[in-house]
């Protein structure tokens, strides 16, 4: 008996379905994942100030001396007390003498570097430094203040805030939530 000659292999048409489907999933999956990363993104970017700011807070009751958390751009200086930029990156110091300036004996205790992303970070009531004395109470801003995050998109979706009370307490909320009689807009 002679071999039989099999020929394997996908046909055009095969193909052709095998390609569709894979087109149809990725249409599907891509918006999906982009939804993941930026949400991912968004909340390490709140969740890295709100953590500092906490770990400021209880640096100061713990030391017994003033920590500030102030803006800065070169990582050893804060850029002002009125530049509101916090995507441009932070410090967190012991700031003995409580001027919202690192000088002295003051020690640089984190820094966080300018965000990769193009999203804004900007509080109201012009705060740029918050410096949380021995009781944990946030000197140097007014009530109510709020420090906004928008992605670049500027969409409410992703829209969050940071809340800062004088009492120290600090919320992560999202749009159009209202914590201590202020909106995150």
């Amino acid at each position: 008996m002679a071999a039989m000659n099999k020929l394997s292999g996908f046909t055009l048409v095969e193909m052709l379905i095998t390609v569709a489907v894979v087109a149809i999933l990725l249409t599907i999956g891509i918006p999906s994942f982009r939804y993941v990363t930026n949400a991912n993104r968004i909340a390490a970017e709140i969740n890295g100030l709100l953590g500092d700011m906490q770990f400021a807070r209880s640096e100061a009751v713990k030391e017994g001396i003033p920590v500030t958390v102030c803006v800065s751009t070169n990582s050893t200086a804060c850029d002002g007390v009125n530049v509101t930029t916090w995507q441009n990156g932070w410090i967190v110091f012991s700031d003995a003498n409580g001027d919202a300036a690192v000088n002295g004996n003051d020690v640089i205790l984190r820094v966080q570097k300018p965000f990769a992303s193009t999203d804004t970070f900007v509080a109201t009531n012009a705060v740029g430094a918050v410096t949380f004395n021995r009781e944990g109470y946030a000197n140097g801003i007014a009530a109510g203040t709020l420090i906004q995050l928008h992605d670049f998109t500027n969409t409410h979706s992703w829209t969050r805030c940071l809340s800062v009370n004088l009492v120290g307490m600090m919320v992560s909320q999202t749009y159009g939530t209202t914590t201590n009689g202020v909106q995150c807009q």
